[in-house]
């Protein structure tokens, strides 16, 4: 793999792209030094790789892990299939690829409602997130805006925390299910701001939307680039954004943080994933084409558009440390809450 000769080592591409750069060159070496040594798996891949993504079709994840897995088979010159394994919040997914032979023809692409926030909101789960999985690459992170139904007199977030404390309870939301990221977020938002509002959970945010349109639903935690048509149309209105900088795709609208919440941020990682027992040379290149893959400036700009930013993390070993860092905020905020799923 000649990474200077690649779009990783092309020009204007930013301090994130670049620091992609060390790790990446670091692996070329790695790779060309082992393309000789007899191993089992030095052929890799020899026939098509199962991508198993445990949440449903047509979803943003599915939608994102398409898009990466697409590229990623031409950088590894074999099929990529998404095989959809969806149910209890991702865990029954998730769980299947825990399970799998670690040849590196199951691989697992997920978020950090499987690998943070569900160890500690089942009382059981069909794996462990620290024994049962090689982590191989953070893939991207993504921020979601604070819609409101027209019919909330509020502007501003200060506005909504204002007149939610002023009726306590009168005020619902709703989430994308119990113990998604949604929910959490959203249940982030109220501890901070020290608001109370009634829970609505749903399979997904299409019925949630549907309802916030009819009055129903107050208050949702969505997308970006799914949220803000009904806010461009007037059949919504957003308050602000859950990162750490305003999103390109909406940059009128300010943080939390700048909204007048200091500390709050909320988002959504999507990582690659192999069962405990990859092999290491396996693991060093799934991780070079998924990693090329993202940088690639068609799918770069694809996922621009999905509201999705380069990780925050650019090796192995700084991806562990994010999600470890991630699991114990979330496990915080579960414990203060007591939300908990049997």
């Amino acid at each position: 793999m000649n990474i200077q000769n690649s779009a990783l080592a092309r020009p204007g591409t930013g301090a994130k792209s670049r620091r992609w750069l060390r790790p990446l060159r670091a692996l070329a070496g790695l790779l060309l030094a082992g393309a000789c040594a007899a191993s089992q798996s030095a052929q890799w891949p020899e026939r098509p790789i199962r991508l198993i993504v445990p949440f449903p079709t047509g979803g943003a994840t599915d939608v994102i892990s398409r898009l990466i897995a697409e590229q990623a088979s031409k950088e590894l010159g074999a099929s990529i299939v998404v095989d959809n394994r969806t149910g209890a919040g991702g865990t029954i997914g998730t769980g299947e690829a825990a399970r799998s032979k670690p040849d590196g023809y199951t691989l697992l692409l997920t978020t950090s409602s499987t690998h943070a926030v569900a160890p500690h909101l089942y009382r059981s789960l069909p794996y462990s997130v620290e024994k049962d999985f090689t982590s191989i690459v953070h893939l991207g992170d993504a921020a979601s805006v604070l819609l409101v139904n027209p019919g909330v007199p509020a502007k501003t977030l200060s506005e909504l925390i204002a007149y939610a404390r002023a009726r306590p309870g009168e005020l619902n939301y709703a989430s994308s299910g119990n113990g998604t990221i949604v929910h959490l977020g959203t249940e982030a938002f109220l501890n901070q701001a020290d608001i109370v509002m009634s829970h609505v959970p749903y399979r997904g945010t299409g019925q949630a939307i549907n309802d916030m349109l009819a009055g129903s639903v107050h208050v949702l935690l969505d997308a970006i680039p799914t949220g803000m048509p009904y806010v461009r149309s007037g059949q919504l209105r957003a308050l602000a954004v859950t990162g750490r900088q305003r999103s390109p795709l909406a940059p009128e609208l300010p943080t939390f943080q700048e909204a007048g919440l200091p500390g709050y941020e909320s988002l959504t990682w999507f990582g690659l994933y192999g069962p405990a027992g990859l092999p290491d040379d396996i693991r060093d290149k799934a991780y070079a084409a998924f990693a090329k893959s993202i940088l690639d400036p068609k799918v770069r700009e694809r996922l621009q558009n999905l509201g999705v930013d380069l990780p925050r993390s650019a090796s192995r070993e700084e991806f562990i440390t994010l999600v470890r860092e991630d699991s114990d905020r979330w496990r915080g905020l579960i414990e203060k809450t007591g939300i908990l799923i049997q």
